[in-house]
């Protein structure tokens, strides 16, 4: 990542589990609140629990198939299955409070 030194927080707010094979976190965002930058170095499975609208940051560096801001809408029960490389923030820019499982396939 060339000579920045920015610090990169966890891929969600919360780690459920962590073992050799997966690790899984929980993403929380009030309304307008965002999320640490950080990086997905695994791939990975997201699952959205609630919210209604959510929108990826991206760093100039990040990689993969999200490496341009995105929004969405949420869809409650969706689970997406997302390649590494990004590096990003998740911004809730809803009226509802976010919430998604994150699976990291190590």
């Amino acid at each position: 990542m060339g000579e920045s030194t920015r610090q990169m927080g966890g891929i969600g707010t919360k780690v459920l589990l962590d073992n050799d094979r997966v690790k899984i976190w929980e993403m929380d965002l009030a309304p307008g609140e965002e999320s640490a930058v950080h990086e997905h170095v695994y791939d990975y499975v997201l699952v959205q629990l609630g919210g209604d609208r959510i929108a990826g940051v991206p760093e100039p560096d990040s990689k993969g198939l999200y490496n341009q801001y995105i929004e969405a809408d949420v869809v409650p029960g969706q689970a997406l299955y997302i390649e590494k490389g990004g590096i990003e923030t998740a911004r809730n820019i809803g009226k509802q409070r976010y919430r998604e499982i994150i699976v990291e396939l190590k």
